[in-house]
């Protein structure tokens, strides 16, 4: 089956040929996949190589959102007949409107370094998350104002608690 994926307004074409063998762009990878104890943190061998990846649905049920190496990635996936309705219908995904910023995991807010009404360029950081002894980047996906800061340093979030909003 193949899928159009798009992660911060990139696309790839990703083709699952079985459970071991992944085509991205043309090129074949050799990838094993786990949840790690039914957590939404999962473990991710590709040619041998190992990474650890949380990987939560966005707010909208139709995105998803992976933080991998302290970056935050908002991903959609649509298999190649949702892609070709979309774009047939003239549907093009948004870089404006309100993004919410959700916490891909359980953990400690170490830092808010934004306040309401600051303007954020895509890369800035926005909240340092402390989870498994690791201190995480959550970064802007996009240019936009910061609308709602709804945590502060030192308290406890869940995993898909709203941290911040972006519009």
């Amino acid at each position: 089956m193949k899928y159009a994926t798009t992660i911060n307004d990139k696309t790839y074409i990703i083709e699952i040929n079985d459970d071991r063998k992944v085509v991205v762009d043309g090129v074949e990878y050799a990838v094993d996949f786990e949840s790690v104890a039914g957590q939404p943190v999962y473990s991710l061998l590709i040619n041998g190589k190992s990474f650890e990846a949380y990987v939560a649905a966005a707010e909208n049920q139709e995105e998803w959102q992976v933080l991998l190496h302290g970056e935050l990635s908002t991903v959609l996936v649509e298999d190649e007949r949702e892609k070709r309705l979309r774009q047939a219908a003239g549907g093009v995904a948004a870089a404006a409107g309100e993004f919410t910023l959700k916490a891909p995991m359980p953990g400690l807010i170490i830092t808010v370094p934004v306040a309401e009404g600051q303007v954020v360029q895509k890369g800035d950081i926005l909240i340092i998350l402390e989870s498994m002894k690791m201190q995480n980047e959550l970064k802007c996906p996009r240019v936009g104002t910061i609308t709602r800061v709804k945590v502060r340093p030192g308290e406890g979030v869940e995993q898909g608690q709203v941290l911040i909003t972006i519009a």
